[in-house]
């Protein structure tokens, strides 16, 4: 009785914005503990995958993706990007900032603008805290308290970040996937990116992965449909002006660092 009587407290204390315009959800987890999550989950990550060693690529990507960062809604994060030497065309974000692309995924895409739309697509799972809901629904009542009040251990921590790896590899749910799409599609147009390379990427990734079959889904989730999502990205980009349309992709620029990977 107690416990649940503190959880109807903690339910009326812990809304935090998840999207642009002031959206709210409630979230048990804080944005610490979200951190500590990510951190062990990066763990985890670069004990399975290597990590590219070239500073000029690592470099070129956290460029991009701490612009798109400082326009979302969440820009207090201290944001990592990192690439993973691999020939699968994905790419994830861990609870708390944690982003990972796959070279892979590098070489498909053709110019800045789709690699933007990467970034901010995964940018905006951390920033709704998509990762951090679904924790919240397979935790239970009891867990979620002990994290909700500070009490939970480094051991418990690892143990919840284990979980993480779980939902991460199931991929998310349909409407987790278009509010990333289209928030994304938002940021890239604030951070002064082309919000063209959102459809692209789609179109894109609707032509299949050739690389090995993925331990993390990202990019690839199996709903919803690719075609929707272009079609709901092509309607958002209708609406902005010409200027915003019209902006330079950098594919030039790109196909030099991508050179690197080869």
């Amino acid at each position: 009785m107690k416990k649940a009587v503190i959880f109807i407290l903690i339910l009326f204390l812990n809304c935090a914005t998840t999207g642009p315009g002031g959206k709210r959800s409630l979230i048990l987890i804080s944005a610490q503990q979200e951190i500590s999550i990510g951190k062990e989950l990066s763990k985890q990550v670069e004990k399975q995958s290597k990590v590219v060693q070239d500073s000029s690529t690592n470099s070129y990507v956290s460029q991009i993706g701490n612009r798109i960062a400082k326009v979302s809604d969440r820009p207090d994060l201290n944001y990592t990007f990192k690439v993973l030497a691999d020939s699968q065309i994905n790419a994830f974000a861990c609870p708390g900032g944690f982003i990972y692309v796959y070279s892979g995924l590098l070489k498909k895409m053709d110019n800045e603008a789709q690699l933007a739309a990467v970034l901010s697509h995964e940018i905006s799972h951390v920033v709704a805290r998509h990762s951090v809901q679904r924790l919240q629904q397979v935790l239970g009542l009891e867990i979620l308290v002990s994290i909700a009040l500070g009490k939970q251990s480094s051991q418990s921590t690892e143990k919840i970040a284990n979980v993480g790896i779980g939902l991460i590899s199931q991929g998310y749910s349909r409407q987790n996937e278009f509010e990333a799409d289209k928030f994304g599609t938002y940021y890239m147009a604030q951070a002064g990116y082309n919000p063209l390379g959102m459809s692209e990427l789609l179109t894109k990734l609707s032509q299949g992965d050739n690389g090995k079959p993925s331990g993390f889904e990202g990019l690839f989730a199996s709903h919803p449909d690719t075609q929707d999502r272009i079609k709901r990205v092509k309607e958002q980009t209708a609406t902005l002006s010409e200027e915003i349309m019209s902006r330079p992709v950098n594919q030039e620029k790109y196909e030099k660092i991508i050179q690197r990977l080869k």
